[in-house]
């Protein structure tokens, strides 16, 4: 009886041990992208060295990230313990106290060393609300092959006018080879994030200085018309419902001569594993239009902290972990230099490793730190932002034109059509939400 007290005893003191170890338990809502998913595969590495701590994830595709977490923290749901958000959110998110502030940051994580132009997009009054996993601007990727065959030259700054030359000349939809691929697919952040720069390059704006909308303006309307000329032209079948990872499947699998998108994707596309171009690859400026101002954005997938969560000082514990430089190491460890989470540390930028492994390091640098959020217009506007507004009404209306700009790109309106609605159901938002406030 004593014998089997004790047995009982020790495995009951077994079982509270292991509870213990397991007593953490994080939930990560992030994003399907390439780099997110090498994230939770890599994580072993953060549980094997905090036993204490075990993570959950919820990965999700981009739209149905955003509304997620947008519902979960304005509710204060508390279903997430760490969320991927972006420069739109975190700036709004931190000034309404939803979020946790980065104060303290340990000295070995060497905050210094992330590039100033995304600290600053994500804080709000001097004050930190995210760590940036990685950051991007946008540029055009090119088949240097398809180029040599036409005997066409990409210029290191081409026009949109100059890509819809070489679309004509490099399109042959006889052997599956679009001319250009662009996002079609609506969102604020996915067709909206890239047409956007492009109505900027043309001189256009979301709102003038009272608040009033511009969709129904003359820059609008050519910068969406260029837009959707080249899809309706020279892009793939179906382009209305392509999203980021649609078109990068797209280009990846040699269906594309051209793409303008986040410089992210270079690092996937030059991996000879995931692309069928990895040695055919050309890298140039975004496209502008009239005007090079506006023409490419700056964005960073961040992770965050919800101000509702039990588990903040392990939250970000593993935040440092992902966002830091031995995370960068692990990368190139795991899967090559060129596959590293690009954008957000200077010291990427500084090792020769990556510099040699990655031909478009240079290009990403530049022009993460040539776009300006507050000052991406020809023309003076009250928001701060290039691809997005700043404004939480944003997420609202900015998907609201993207559905109407992905019915133009599948033939359903015209551009007049859809500008005239837009500029209606803008003004419409803006008039329920109180603007212009006092």
């Amino acid at each position: 009886m004593k014998k089997t007290f004790i047995g009982l005893l020790l495995g009951a003191t077994a079982l509270l041990g292991t509870q213990a170890l397991a007593e953490t338990t994080l939930t990560i809502a992030t994003v399907n992208n390439n780099d997110m998913i090498v994230m939770q595969k890599l994580s072993k590495d953060f549980e094997q060295k905090n036993p204490d701590i075990k993570l959950n994830w919820v990965i999700l595709e981009e739209n149905v990230l955003r509304q997620k977490v947008t519902t979960d923290i304005a509710t204060q749901g508390g279903q997430y313990d760490i969320m991927t958000i972006g420069m739109f959110e975190t700036p709004l998110w931190g000034e309404k106290g939803w979020l946790s502030e980065f104060s303290n940051i340990p000295a070995d994580y060497k905050l210094d060393d992330v590039l100033k132009s995304v600290r600053d997009g994500l804080s709000i009054d001097g004050k930190l609300y995210a760590l940036p996993f990685y950051a991007e601007s946008q540029m055009t990727f090119y088949r240097k092959d398809l180029f040599d065959k036409a005997g066409i030259q990409m210029p290191d700054q081409p026009t949109w006018e100059q890509i819809g030359q070489f679309a004509e000349k490099i399109t042959d939809k006889d052997k599956d080879i679009y001319g250009v691929c662009l996002r079609g697919k609506p969102g604020w952040g996915e067709n909206m994030g890239q047409i956007g720069p492009v109505v900027n390059s043309y001189g256009g704006r979301w709102f003038d200085m009272e608040w009033k909308p511009q969709l129904d303006t003359a820059p609008w309307k050519e910068g969406v018309s260029t837009y959707v000329d080249l899809l309706k032209k020279y892009g793939p079948p179906g382009a209305a419902s392509n999203g980021y990872n649609e078109t990068l499947a797209l280009f990846a699998s040699g269906k594309c001569g051209m793409w303008v998108d986040a410089t992210v994707a270079a690092g996937m596309l030059s991996d000879p594993k995931l692309s069928q171009v990895s040695d055919k690859l050309g890298y140039a400026h975004p496209p502008v239009g009239k005007f090079n101002k506006g023409n490419h954005y700056l964005w960073s997938w961040a992770l965050a902290v919800p101000a509702s969560t039990k588990n903040g000082d392990a939250a970000k514990k593993f935040i440092y972990w992902a966002t830091s430089q031995d995370y960068i190491k692990l990368v190139a460890q795991a899967n090559g230099w060129a596959a590293v989470p690009p954008g957000t540390r200077t010291s990427t930028y500084e090792t020769p490793e990556y510099i040699s492994a990655a031909p478009f390091a240079k290009l990403t640098l530049e022009t993460i730190q040539t776009a300006n959020p507050t000052d991406a217009t020809q023309d003076k506007v009250p928001y701060r932002g290039i691809s997005y507004v700043g404004i939480p009404e944003f997420q609202s209306f900015g998907t609201a034109v993207g559905q109407k700009m992905s019915a133009v790109i599948a033939g359903k309106q015209s551009v007049d059509e859809a500008l005239k609605e837009s500029q209606a159901l803008v003004a419409r938002a803006m008039k329920q939400a109180g603007y212009p406030k006092k």
